[in-house]
């Protein structure tokens, strides 16, 4: 057995589930009272263990849903409204139904004029919708859930509190959920020809607002000031009580932190906690302000950013979807493998979890660890279908799933912290842009845009692979990496919380590659920039892996 194993071997679920039952006791909104007393309990349990303990707060801008109700010729259903929804004006907001199905780029395609009509959605509110229907000039959403639970969602696209270029990207239109009986019924008398009188009805309290981080810090016992350090987060905001999203969680946390903290003397790089608030009422705001406040330090000192949400669900016996960055993909199937059997498939990561820190280039592991098989039932996650429902209480948490997810969390976390050799693996992400960039070699060249200095450079990165690096040198490519994988280039800026492919700074060669006609010279214009970015920061991490 590893010395890794051995640690997490230690993990104690009836002491995890005493921590749970005690953040069990406070509804966790962003920016309240009781979030704050939560988040000072945890704060005295780190200062016991012994971590440097530091309390954050900023201005966040934070929507909180209020009452809701919809009323279909005066007859009401059960409804909620959601974070960053329009308030409906005064007597609620009425318009023309238009059934759009599942409301895909298609479905608005061919829908015609929106203009002022509340259009029925299937499915939970997301951020994709809510920017189609803006775009649309839509007054209104109202989305019909898979099942009879009424999910709260935050629909706003603008990933942290939003700037002066981004305030015009917020939600326009009052947003509802109704359950699938009711949507159903709605839906057969719009079938039939029929026009009832709907009106949504929310109440939505969005402003900006004071928002607490807690950090908490140990630094490797020989380490220089401004020796590397693992970043480990997760939310402690919650919708309802949260015991599973994110209560599980943060018990993961305090079981990783003491443990890990009776090793600390084989440290060879520091480990900082971040509890954040804002994610699920303000679109991740609180980990965007401190990659934004922090960016320098974070830059010069950060290796990977861990993120844990949502472990020990009842019933998630899927293990073989967590994701990682390409670079530790493999270093993420081994400590799964080792903790609990599992083949990891090795999931590309997601727009979500408070992954607000690509830009700079910090390679990430795990966010949500362990699923629910997949059912009959369309849901955004495989969570469980209490997920961001007042259902997420105590009895929606298995104690040795919980253990278990948290053994692969101690597990990694330990070797984050004690291994000699950072386990990063550039090799990994040079497979998978020259993946990305064989198809469209050819298209590009013959558009006047060859690829080769691209190419050239991809093999030198390879090459330059197997040879042994510093923490520095690793952590150097990663900052040119991994904006490429993550983010459309801009290191300063986050993307929209909207989905992205893979390599998304490609973006303007895949449409140079599919130009015809009149098309084809401006995406050459921009084809020529992308392929600037990508020599520039290919060169830098050919460069930093040769000289580490």
């Amino acid at each position: 057995m590893t010395q890794a194993s051995t640690l997490a071997a230690q993990v104690d679920a009836g002491r995890m589930m005493q921590d749970l039952a005690a953040l069990a006791r406070w509804q966790k909104l962003s920016g309240t009272p009781e979030e704050a007393e939560s988040l000072r309990h945890i704060r005295g349990l780190l200062d016991g263990i012994g971590y440097r303990t530091t309390w954050h707060e900023h201005d966040a801008y934070v929507s909180l849903p209020g009452a809701a109700r919809v009323t279909v010729d005066n007859a009401a259903l059960k409804a909620l409204t959601h974070s960053m929804s329009l308030p409906s004006p005064p007597g609620g907001l009425v318009g023309q139904v238009v059934d759009l199905g599942e409301g895909g780029e298609a479905d608005f395609a061919r829908a015609g004029d929106l203009r002022g009509c509340i259009l029925l959605l299937d499915g939970i509110a997301s951020p994709a919708a809510a920017t189609r229907a803006a775009a649309a000039g839509a007054a209104g959403q109202l989305h019909v859930s898979p099942h009879e639970h009424l999910h709260e969602m935050c629909i706003s696209p603008v990933w942290g509190s939003p700037c002066t270029a981004t305030m015009a990207s917020l939600p326009r239109t009052v947003a509802c959920t109704i359950s699938h009986a009711d949507g159903t019924a709605l839906r057969d008398r719009l079938a039939r020809g029929e026009a009832p009188r709907v009106a949504l009805h929310a109440e939505v309290d969005t402003g900006w607002r004071r928002t607490p981080i807690l950090v908490a810090e140990m630094e490797a016992p020989s380490a220089a000031p401004e020796a590397p350090f693992i970043l480990f987060s997760g939310h402690h905001d919650t919708w309802y009580y949260g015991v599973m999203d994110n209560g599980a969680a943060n018990a993961t946390m305090l079981e990783v932190a003491r443990l890990c903290a009776t090793r600390h003397a084989e440290w060879k790089r520091g480990l900082r906690l971040c509890f954040w608030s804002g994610h699920s009422h303000g679109r991740y705001s609180g980990s965007a302000w401190y990659a934004d406040e922090h960016f320098a330090e974070l830059d010069r000192r950060c290796a990977v950013h861990v993120n844990v949400d949502s472990t020990g669900g009842v019933g998630a016996t899927v293990l073989s979807q967590a994701p990682s960055s390409a670079e530790l993909r493999a270093f993420a199937a081994e400590a799964m493998q080792a903790e609990t059997g599992a083949d990891l498939a090795g999931r590309r990561m997601a727009r979500n979890s408070d992954q607000s820190f690509w830009g700079i280039g910090i390679p990430s592991l795990f966010a949500m660890l362990s699923e629910q098989a997949p059912g009959t039932v369309k849901m955004r996650n495989s969570l469980g279908w209490w997920w961001h429902t007042p259902d997420d209480l105590l009895d929606k948490i298995d104690p040795a799933n919980l253990a278990r997810d948290t053994r692969v969390y101690v597990h990694a976390i330990a070797r984050l912290l004690e291994d000699a050799r950072l386990p990063l693996d550039h090799a990994a992400p040079a497979e998978a842009l020259a993946a990305e960039l064989a198809p469209l070699a050819a298209p590009c060249t013959a558009r006047g845009v060859p690829l080769d200095g691209v190419l050239a450079l991809v093999a030198a990165l390879r090459a330059a692979v197997p040879e042994a690096h510093s923490d520095a040198a690793l952590m150097r490519a990663c900052r040119a990496l991994v904006p490429l994988d993550y983010t459309t280039g801009d290191r300063f800026a986050h993307d929209p919380a909207l989905p992205m492919p893979p390599w998304p700074v490609l973006d303007p060669l895949r449409a140079l590659a599919a130009a015809t006609g009149d098309a084809v010279l401006p995406a050459a214009v921009a084809a020529r920039r992308a392929r600037n970015r990508l020599v520039s920061a290919l060169g830098q991490a050919v460069e930093a892996l040769r000289a580490g």
